[in-house]
């Protein structure tokens, strides 16, 4: 176990799982104990990155990790200091960034400080962004080659590169278009749906450039875990979905391939978290991450 402070969680969840195996028979994919001991720890490391968010917004955080020209600059710190501000746009604006460009293991977020600095001579703001984002757009293509640092893997197709369908210009121009003149706030409060039902609203509404299914379960997740809308997934949105689909198929059916729709996965999903009440982001989480090697705890942090 890599964290030995949540040995008593981790123990919990496998007497959560051998509950639901007790009533509804055992899962394939768990047959090797292995690929059940690499499962408790990717619902821990899913249960510990939502812990993580929840720390972020209890600690009164210093100007300076919002500063992408200064050396302490952290985005998701940046998020929690705006908000502590009362900045609802620009704490939307960076979670919009770092859902566009990502988290490389390698380089960080070298790619999302480049641009969000100006490369060192100013800030991309969201007052100045959503002005005038023609601008920012003549910006990126006149120094796209000077941003170091690059995609994130959940964005490696994306492209800083002028004419590209999905350059990052043509992206943020999108978003702009998508959240109106009237701010984020009251973007979000045009849904009129209730809290039970706000995620799949939401998801449904954020027709961005490029944002497929990842794309938009990340970005809604991250306004969710910083409390800047109080929502929750109601499913794991398994269809069009790769990693998350293909965990689940292996937990379900012992192959990664199995032959099982969206709706039936989906189902089953429902039916195993009765039983662990970790709730769908984090099972979404988790399971993407134990597909990946699904005998062999990998601490995936990008």
């Amino acid at each position: 176990m890599m964290w030995p402070s949540r040995t008593g969680q981790s123990r919990q969840l496998d007497s959560q799982l051998a509950a639901y195996e007790a009533t509804s028979g055992p899962l394939p994919g768990l047959a090797d104990r292995r690929a059940r001991a690499t499962l408790l720890s990717q619902l821990v490391a899913s249960l510990r990155r939502e812990d993580y968010y929840k720390f972020l917004q209890q600690k009164a955080i210093s100007a300076r990790r919002a500063n992408p020209n200064d050396p302490m600059f952290n985005p998701e710190k940046a998020i929690a200091f705006h908000l502590q501000c009362g900045n609802v746009d620009e704490a939307c604006w960076l979670i919009f960034l770092m859902t566009h460009f990502a988290k490389p293991a390698d380089s960080g977020w070298q790619r999302l400080t480049d641009v969000y600095g100006q490369l060192g001579q100013g800030v991309w703001d969201w007052k100045s962004v959503s002005r005038n984002p023609a601008f920012f757009e003549n910006w990126i293509s006149a120094n796209w080659q000077g941003v170091r640092g690059k995609f994130g893997n959940h964005r490696k197709y994306e492209s800083l590169r002028p004419g590209s369908h999905r350059s990052t210009g043509k992206v943020v121009r999108s978003y702009v278009n998508l959240i109106g003149a009237q701010g984020h706030q009251r973007f979000f409060q045009q849904t009129g749906f209730g809290r039970n039902d706000r995620f799949d609203a939401l998801y449904d509404a954020t027709d961005i450039l490029s944002f497929g299914r990842l794309a938009k379960f990340d970005y809604l997740m991250l306004l969710a875990r910083y409390q800047i809308v109080q929502m929750r997934p109601l499913s794991a949105y398994l269809s069009g979905a790769t990693g998350p689909s293909r965990g689940a198929k292996l937990l379900f059916t012992g192959s990664a391939n199995g032959n099982v729709s969206s709706q039936n996965l989906q189902i089953s999903l429902d039916g195993l978290d009765g039983f662990l009440n970790v709730g769908m982001a984090v099972l979404e989480d988790a399971l993407c991450n134990w597909q990946k090697q699904p005998l062999t705890f990998v601490h995936f942090k990008g």
